[in-house]
């Protein structure tokens, strides 16, 4: 049965209808927007709902989250803390109510926010002696450990750092406790692995709290299991979200065999790209540096993918029909998958291969001479507007001047770049409400560093913003024809909130809240 949704405030206006204030639905589509007198008349026979003047909204899609991390950050120690101690006393209280030889597990911990940095084995034993212990870092590439947990991954003193990580070790040669990069998949493949289920109940319990902050999309980069389990949550009718699912580069030769391409699927599931990895993180100091950083002289990061080796794996995929996005975070990171992709486009073009929509996930530091090369190679920067107030202190600290070309929206928009917009969560939160807040002012929720934001030359207008997380996010899964607007025809994906983002003042965006969100046509949550 049709649905109109009448007397409300529809934004971003569709050109078509400039003065809409009600729209109806029919089998998950749009299917008609006007003025609301003229399709309450013309609509008869249909269900009727006063918006009351409330706002609709397209739906907001988050272009970067690991869907199955995030939902078992919701069950796991809150690392998050201003101070080490505070941290462990967390840790502390979780171990009087587990079970001894059970695994804690956390996430979130940032040794930059500790006056005392980094931790170590025996501080952990200490507060938890009966049981391993793994926490990731809030950026998801350094881990912690106790000694337990490092016996169960046979890691000694002489084992070897693996390619791409590194084991901190301390004057004797003897592990710390404190993982880098792929060191991290050394103690995470002993730890009890979910089975399929238990995956699945954590990524319905995080679309419920997606939902809550007016997401009806994501882009995940999680792995297998977690693709496992959105097929399971979609065959059972279970799947609410649209879900754009990467690859990873383990997987690729399985994918070519049962012939996955990008954008395989449906309006629900679909396939994304290949996710590879050019180099680490800002926060454990591991993202690919052309200058070393300020504090740490000798420490360029760590380089995973150079522009052959993207190349190499790059027209394999392209060669099967599967698109790239690749992390790269340091300047040399990214100058590296920049050259890949120049050469990526030249082989596209010599095998007559349609552009496929690649993209550079984070792009957080550029060299000045590149800062025009995404927009000259068609590639989509998928960037993440919370993680400027989030690491700007940290990011002056270590990359100095640098800073002038770090998460550059911009000044990419200005050179014709498609921006995406997401949250990297769990490493920040996925509240889009924070992000737009944060493109918008790039200050923190105090308003610090300043009035006007750091490097407000940078900031983005409202909608600049939420076209990153509706229209480029549709765009770089394929879908711009049916998702990303409210139009006619287009997919019923809605949030209504009671304050219009374009009207309230830029300092209060991150407290707008959504009262309702529908995807494809139902209401899967109201306040």
């Amino acid at each position: 049965m049709k649905r109109i949704l009448y007397n409300a405030i529809i934004n971003p206006v569709d050109a078509n209808h400039p003065n809409a204030t009600a729209l109806v639905i029919e089998d998950g589509k749009i299917l008609n927007i006007g003025e609301s007198e003229i399709l309450l008349a013309e609509f008869l026979n249909c269900r009727k709902q006063d918006m009351g003047g409330k706002v609709i909204l397209p739906g907001l899609t988050d272009a970067h989250i690991h869907l199955h991390e995030y939902g078992a950050s919701l069950e796991k120690v809150d690392c998050e803390t201003n101070s080490r101690e505070e941290c462990l006393q967390r840790l502390a209280k979780k171990a009087k109510d587990t079970p001894t030889g059970e695994w804690i597990l956390g996430h979130g911990w940032n040794q930059n926010n500790w006056v005392g940095g980094f931790g170590t084995s025996a501080m952990l034993d200490a507060v938890a002696p009966s049981n391993p212990v793994y926490l990731t870092a809030k950026s998801l590439h350094a881990g912690w450990a106790n000694h337990e947990a490092l016996e169960l991954a046979g890691i000694t003193s002489k084992t070897t750092d693996p390619k791409n990580g590194r084991i901190t070790r301390d004057e004797h040669g003897e592990a710390t406790g404190i993982l880098f990069e792929d060191a991290m998949q050394l103690v995470s493949r002993v730890i009890t692995k979910s089975d399929l289920d238990s995956v699945a109940r954590v990524i319905d319990k995080a679309q419920h709290e997606l939902w809550k902050v007016g997401l009806t999309g994501v882009h995940d980069f999680d792995g297998n299991l977690c693709f496992s389990a959105l097929k399971l949550l979609h065959g059972r009718k279970q799947l609410g979200l649209r879900v754009l699912k990467s690859i990873a580069k383990e997987d690729l030769s399985q994918a070519i065999e049962i012939g996955l391409r990008s954008g395989f699927g449906d309006d629900t599931l679909r396939i994304g790209s290949l996710k590879l990895f050019a180099d680490g993180a800002l926060g454990p100091h591991t993202a690919a540096m052309f200058i070393p950083f300020v504090d740490e002289n000798e420490n360029y990061g760590i380089l995973n993918l150079n522009k052959e080796e993207l190349f190499e794996i790059g027209s394999l995929a392209v060669d099967n029909g599967i698109s790239l996005a690749v992390h790269a975070i340091g300047d040399r990171a990214n100058h590296e998958v920049l050259e890949g992709f120049s050469e990526l486009r030249k082989y596209e073009k010599m095998k007559s291969y349609p552009q496929l929509r690649h993209r550079i996930e984070h792009v957080q530091l550029l060299h000045p001479a590149d800062m025009g090369k995404l927009s000259e190679l068609n590639l989509i920067a998928s960037m993440q507007p919370i993680h400027a107030p989030s690491d700007m202190r940290m990011a002056e600290k270590e990359w100095g001047d640098r800073c002038a070309y770090a998460y550059a929206w911009k000044t990419q928009m200005e050179f014709g770049t498609r921006l995406a917009f997401g949250s990297d969560a769990p490493v920040e939160s996925p509240n889009p409400f924070w992000g737009l807040h944060a493109a918008v002012t790039r200050q923190e929720l105090d308003g610090s560093p300043n009035e006007v934001g750091w490097h407000s030359e940078q900031c983005l207008t409202v909608l600049e913003t939420l076209q990153a997380y509706m229209e480029t996010p549709a765009y770089a899964a394929g879908m711009e024809n049916r998702s990303g607007k409210i139009k006619e025809g287009f997919l019923a994906d809605l949030i209504i909130l009671d304050q219009d983002p374009f009207k309230c003042p830029p300092n209060e965006l991150f407290n707008l809240k959504p009262l309702a969100t529908m995807v494809g046509g139902e209401w899967v949550w109201e306040s």
